[in-house]
């Protein structure tokens, strides 16, 4: 009897987690080696589930693809690993006949980035490939938390092989997925799409996933799987441990089967006594085709606050729009910045940048700044957010309380490594790309949470990317432009631009972009700053003929002040005529240098105003 008749009459029992088993015998390394290295430990903890009573096992190649083994230089050996598995997996379950499932894990986690839906199918393609060599009874897609990527693997693996599929989600918020998707739509779709047993995997403990099941529908044709974490997990003494009672996981299985759910196995912290524990609790009960679903229904999402809110990027697209950077201090002496802040306002600037500890150095926080700056000076504030100094969890929170401090401009970047500023020992976080912070502010505009959760209420971020056109090849910086505005770049901001060749080399390449950008000028002071800017920053290149200027000013520091703001109305003078958005960058603190360019653009302005006018 194959698998899927199998489960038209029976509640049958998977095993659990192979990775919990090897941690908790101190083994710490690439578990799908030891597929060829050792074998042995491999078949002995199928056999141990086997004992424990499970109905089907999965081969040990959870992470047995090119993307995952190039981290111990082993991309080459994916068809190796993988036949290897399957062998070791079938001569375990001879004797009694289990099942035996090729497993594909995800590849995505939480960043997109790492890899393509390209690099997906050529990825799983080829470790599916190998699996299926070895004559498994069905593939076990688990623990994806990217719908598109699980999606993508279904379909393809269904033009590949007529063996059953097995997809499963994983979720960070019981019964919806990190797209804010409902788990029951997921699991329909993917019977759509050619699935033959759908569910959820890893992350959420028994509790969390049986409350999810409560609102999903038995599916017309797929047949219903779940493998829980034993439980959250805790550390102690630096060791990832879960702590949960067998016959609690097995109690939760009979639960999950009054779900309506025939598959039932384990995941992260599950031995074969949490997978005995769930055969004594399932054996001998029918399978179930009636069940009561707790209805689901949606949380209302209100609508962003409708005080009236003009975006940058909106005003950019028909009329002058200045911004200029103003970092907060590295000291704790503020009166001065606020007065700089006020002035620049005052002399019509649209809003007053802040970055969020530029090159790597601490600053006081820019939304702390920007709160007060809105608040006490009514002067709008434009806040930076780097991936560098915030996790998944900081970068969330810290979105939601600019959300309700009412900051609402913000640019979202990479952030410069650490090793560049005062703490050069300090970790560099980047649990995500730039790109994909652009996404999850979109995801928050939506009302709902990076990990799917409703919010209750849109956010109205207005969000800028970075964009650094001192490049050798141009047309490959724009590519990236191009999918920013993809993630959801509203505009973008230039690292600083010191050649008029250079404002008219974007514009040319920029041109069929209806996305604003804005200009980076940032005056210079004297050669030594002009030096250091041109060989030691990234992103920052200056001409030859700046930095003769620079040069020819000497030791006098009101000469080089002087022609440092020359060179910069210059560039402004170029850059007004193509683009609308200036972003004047302040040296140092030197707010005096950014008002006089300010000024330099309104009389640019009023005198196009007077043409205007007299034609």
């Amino acid at each position: 009897m194959n698998l899927l008749e199998n489960l038209k009459k029976n509640v049958l029992v998977a095993d659990g987690a192979m990775g919990t088993v090897l941690y908790s015998h101190g083994i710490d390394f690439c578990y799908e080696e030891l597929n060829v290295a050792k074998p042995d430990i491999i078949e002995k903890i199928h056999l141990d589930y086997i004992a424990a009573g499970a109905d089907i096992i999965q081969t040990n190649t959870y992470s047995a693809n090119a993307l995952k083994l190039a981290r111990y230089g082993m991309e080459d050996r994916v068809k190796e690993f993988n036949e290897a598995a399957i062998k070791i997996a079938k001569r375990a379950a001879a004797p009694g006949n289990q099942y035996v499932l090729g497993t594909i894990g995800g590849l995505r986690g939480i960043r997109k980035s790492d890899a393509s839906l390209a690099e997906v199918v050529t990825i799983v393609r080829q470790q599916a490939e190998a699996l299926l060599t070895g004559d498994p009874d069905g593939l076990l897609l688990e623990t994806y938390y990217d719908f598109d990527e699980l999606s993508t693997v279904v379909k393809e693996l269904r033009k590949l092989t007529n063996r059953p599929i097995i997809a499963q989600v994983s979720m960070d918020e019981p019964g919806v997925l990190k797209n804010g998707m409902p788990l029951n739509d997921a699991l329909h779709e993917l019977e759509a799409i050619g699935a033959d047993i759908v569910g959820v995997n890893c992350r959420l403990g028994p509790y969390h996933t049986i409350q999810a099941f409560e609102k999903v529908t038995l599916p017309k044709r797929a047949f219903l799987s779940a493998a829980p974490n034993a439980s959250l997990l805790d550390v102690e003494d630096g060791r990832i441990v879960y702590v949960s009672e067998a016959d609690y996981f097995g109690r939760a299985a009979a639960l999950l089967r009054s779900e309506g759910v025939r598959l039932i196995g384990g995941c992260c912290g599950t031995t074969p006594q949490h997978i005995a524990a769930a055969k004594k609790h399932v054996s001998g009960l029918a399978p179930i085709t009636k069940k009561n679903v707790i209805p689901h229904k949606p949380i209302v999402i209100r609508e962003a606050d409708p005080t009236k809110f003009e975006p940058l990027h909106e005003k950019a697209k028909t009329t002058r729009t200045v911004i200029v950077e103003l970092d907060t201090p590295r000291h704790l002496e503020t009166e001065q910045y606020f007065i700089g802040a006020n002035q620049l306002y005052d002399a019509g600037v649209d809003a007053v940048t802040m970055a969020d500890n530029s090159l790597a150095s601490p600053r006081i926080s820019n939304m702390a700044m920007g709160a007060i700056m809105k608040q006490q000076h009514n002067v709008r504030p434009l806040v930076h957010l780097t991936c560098r100094d915030h996790n998944l969890i900081g970068l969330q929170s810290h979105l939601m309380g600019l959300d309700a401090l009412g900051i609402h401009d913000l640019l979202a970047v990479t952030g410069d490594p650490t090793k560049v500023g005062d703490f050069p020992g300090a970790t560099s976080v980047y649990d995500v790309s730039s790109m994909e912070l652009l996404q999850l502010i979109k995801q928050l505009n939506e009302g709902i949470s990076f990990t799917g959760k409703p919010l209750r209420k849109k956010a109205k971020f207005s969000v800028a990317a970075a964009f650094n056109p001192n490049v050798r090849v141009l047309d490959r910086a724009v590519q990236r432009l191009e999918k920013k505005i993809e993630c959801g770049a509203d505009y973008f901001i230039t690292q600083p631009v010191y050649s008029k060749e250079k404002i008219l080399d974007i514009y040319e390449a920029t041109k069929h972009l209806d996305t604003p950008i804005f200009i980076g000028i940032m005056p210079l002071t004297n050669i030594r700053n002009a030096e250091f800017l041109h060989h030691e920053v990234p992103g920052i290149k200056l001409s030859e003929e700046v930095l003769a200027r620079m040069e020819a000013c000497g030791d006098d520091r009101d000469k080089a002040s002087e022609e440092g703001i020359q060179i910069a109305k210059e560039l402004i003078d170029t850059a007004a005529e193509l683009f609308n958005g200036i972003y004047i960058i302040t040296p140092f603190l030197r707010y005096e240098m950014s008002l006089e360019l300010v000024q330099h653009i309104n009389e640019l302005d009023a005198k196009k105003e007077r043409n205007i006018v007299h034609v």
